[in-house]
């Protein structure tokens, strides 16, 4: 098994050492690209940079409360909660990845986006996509043990376990990142560098590659395409173990609870991966479409600005914490806390 594994990271690494002078040399030779938005009206795309910002700083205030509440209340200190504030800080960082841009282009009346603006946002997306999917996939973990095993859940779920799996999540959203990013940018481009997207959409990108140079990228889509489809499978066989084990709960107060905590991250998870994957299999069209664009919208925008509101509004524990922290009191306390922290 350790023999197969740097068999896997050492072709990876070649892969990636190889194309790495290549996309240099793509580096200094391209100006940037095209980026096509939603509208070529201008009242269109005044009212889209208007709508994406509302929902920005929407998004922006939503999971900043739930990273201050996870962080400072201490009934707030469990595993679920400790996924939970790491969740939403891969929301925070993923929506901002794209979303600021396409206000500026927006306002701007300017599609244009840098090369190695590109780049960074590609590298960006992919690892904290590939992040979400990670974290998604733990949290389902933690709630199969929470439910089915609790007995052992302690020790199952002990803080080093916790802290590992938040390690291994944020570290293999950033080797795909790095890998998708390498060999993308590493292919030449045949076509006008004109994406039919709001921003640097891979899917589109692979439209503007000669059709010969895929060999890497396949390689890359293959292995990050099987590591999502184990995520989603242990995904499923832990709803499945849930709600086996839920059915069988006596009580109906018991089951209530038990469905309001999970409903809403099964939810989260179809959300996310249906869209998403929706997006990225189907092949790449020559035009705009407004079917890709909210796509695009749905699997970028909604899932950031939408779990802060299901998780505060379907549990009570955040709920008090949220009133908790955002009362006069209790919010000076916080306030001469921080500053006490920063101080030092």
């Amino acid at each position: 098994m350790i023999h197969s594994l740097q068999l896997l990271f050492g072709f990876f690494g070649r892969v990636i050492l190889s194309t790495f002078s290549v996309t240099m040399a793509n580096l200094t030779s391209m100006s940037g690209f095209l980026l096509m938005g939603f509208s070529d009206y201008r009242e269109l795309q005044i009212l889209h940079a208007l709508l994406f910002l509302a929902t920005y700083l929407l998004a922006l205030t939503g999971n900043l409360l739930i990273i201050t509440v996870t962080s400072l209340d201490h009934h707030l200190q469990s595993p679920m909660y400790y996924f939970l504030k790491h969740l939403s800080l891969l929301d925070l960082c993923f929506i901002s990845v794209t979303v600021p841009q396409s206000i500026t282009n927006s306002l701007m009346n300017n599609g244009y986006i840098s090369y190695v603006q590109c780049i960074l946002q590609v590298f960006f997306f992919i690892a904290l996509a590939s992040s979400e999917v990670a974290i998604l996939t733990v949290m389902s973990y933690d709630r199969y043990v929470s439910i089915c095993r609790p007995l052992q859940y302690e020790t199952i779920m002990n803080p080093c376990i916790c802290r590992y799996a938040v390690t291994a999540v944020w570290l293999a959203g950033g080797l795909s990142g790095l890998m998708h990013t390498a060999v993308n940018f590493s292919i030449p481009l045949c076509g006008e560098r004109v994406i039919h997207q709001f921003f640097c959409d891979v899917p589109q990108m692979l439209k503007l590659a000669c059709s010969h140079e895929f060999i890497n990228e396949i390689a890359v889509a293959a292995f990050t395409t099987s590591a999502a489809f184990i995520c989603l499978v242990s995904i499923v066989l832990s709803y499945v173990h849930i709600f086996s084990t839920v059915l069988r709960i006596p009580s109906a107060e018991g089951r209530t609870k038990v469905f309001a905590t999970c409903l809403p991250h099964l939810f989260v998870v179809t959300f996310f991966l249906s869209t998403a994957g929706f997006e990225f299999l189907q092949p790449p069209s020559d035009s705009q479409s407004a079917m890709d664009i909210m796509l695009s919208i749905f699997y970028t925008v909604v899932p950031p600005t939408l779990n802060p509101v299901i998780y505060s509004l379907r549990n009570e524990a955040i709920k008090a914490a949220l009133k908790k922290v955002l009362s006069k009191g209790e919010f000076a306390q916080r306030k001469m806390y921080l500053k006490t922290i920063f101080k030092f």
